[in-house]
């Protein structure tokens, strides 16, 4: 049976969950033998992500950085942390569609707000990958909902892989809305799964308007999936404006700030 390769960004994944099992502090080599790979290989990948800040390079082995979280809470625990505040952002972005709009919807908790917030809308036409969408949606006010295929994920209700990838690549939509997982100023935005960041991709490449929906306690945080070419997207609706840092990654990409009425 041929091997399928181990890409860089799926050993970085590995190298961080690695280093979280281990309490954040592992040596090189205890890394390298763990994944079955040389010392050298891993310096390489500890290289990289420590130029992006997610870890830093100790005496003999590599640390975690502090602002990084590997993996995310349960989709259950997610919905009910800062549930007023993601229903006011769900709220602004329900808001801006009308009756028979067109739009692709992710797996987010956030999202699954605003699919909560579009319940007396009539007539949408909704592409998505997140179960808790569809359940919000379908049945209701002659809505049409067409759901990506593949395996449900236990954790979160999400489709993924290359069916759910060629399934996006079919539509084109009015507005495409996501969720995220940390919005960092040298970074821009992150995810906590590469395979949300490559449906998303594909997903923003098909959509007339791109909206991240985020809280603010995103803000300065870090994640392990950078999501490639942040000016990809048009708005970030957030509940509170961000620094200056952030600010200016968010200009410098064309991206504007949308936040609810107080």
């Amino acid at each position: 049976m041929q091997t399928i390769p181990t890409t860089s960004n799926q050993r970085e994944q590995e190298i961080l969950r690695e280093l979280r099992l281990a309490g954040g502090l592992s040596r090189v080599s205890f890394l390298a033998d763990r994944l079955g790979v040389s010392d050298e290989t891993i310096r390489r990948n500890i290289k990289s992500l420590a130029a992006r800040s997610l870890v830093r390079k100790v005496h003999g082995g590599v640390l975690l950085a502090q602002s990084l979280t590997v993996t995310e809470q349960p989709f259950q625990l997610r919905m009910d942390q800062n549930a007023a505040i993601k229903q006011r952002l769900a709220q602004k972005v329900a808001e801006m569609i009308v009756d028979g709009d067109s739009l692709f919807l992710d797996i987010g908790s956030t999202t699954a707000y605003v699919a909560m917030a579009l319940r007396n809308h009539q007539n949408l036409y909704i592409v998505t990958n997140s179960l808790a969408v569809s359940h919000a949606l379908a049945t209701r006010n002659n809505n049409r909902i067409f759901f990506a295929g593949g395996e449900l994920r236990p954790h979160d209700g999400g489709a993924f892989g290359a069916n759910a990838i060629n399934f996006i690549r079919r539509f084109n939509v009015r507005y495409a809305i996501f969720s995220i997982g940390a919005i960092n100023a040298d970074v821009g935005f992150m995810l906590h799964d590469i395979q949300e960041a490559d449906l998303s991709s594909e997903a923003a490449a098909r959509a007339q308007t791109r909206i991240i929906i985020a809280d603010s306690s995103k803000f300065g945080q870090r994640a392990p999936i950078a999501v490639e070419d942040p000016s990809q997207f048009d708005l970030l609706i957030t509940d509170q404006a961000p620094g200056d840092d952030i600010s200016a990654m968010l200009t410098e990409n064309s991206i504007s700030t949308v936040l609810p009425e107080p």
